[in-house]
């Protein structure tokens, strides 16, 4: 419990010293790492939370959206993850991370819809 409030207070420490040095943008930095660190230990509701709280800091920061999307699709939310999707796209067109995982996310759910309807 103490090395998790220890934790907690260096977060929010490193957290306050990063909106001081950087401003919004890297304040979302840090909310993507963040969340790519909770996500890579299952904590996929805690990076969900990260990810849109990114997107809400920087709301034209692509990969905010792109990891939000990731995070809808692994919850079931899949209308939400094609809304995000759509939104890393509009943001970074070039990006050939976020195409190829939107990609691989309309393969997927083309394919099981498909399976639905028959």
């Amino acid at each position: 419990m103490r090395k998790t409030i220890a934790f907690a207070v260096l977060v929010l420490a490193l957290g306050a010293r990063l909106a001081l040095a950087g401003g919004p943008h890297r304040d979302a930095q840090a909310q993507v790492q963040f969340g790519i660190d909770v996500a890579n230990k299952g904590l996929w509701k805690e990076a969900l939370y990260r990810w849109e709280k990114a997107a809400e800091i920087d709301p034209k920061y692509a990969a905010a959206y792109n990891n939000l999307a990731v995070a809808y699709e692994h919850e079931g939310m899949f209308e939400k993850a094609r809304k995000a999707y759509d939104k890393a796209l509009e943001l970074d067109p070039k990006n050939v991370s976020i195409r190829q995982n939107y990609d691989f996310f309309k393969e997927i759910n083309d394919r099981a819809s498909r399976r639905t309807t028959r």
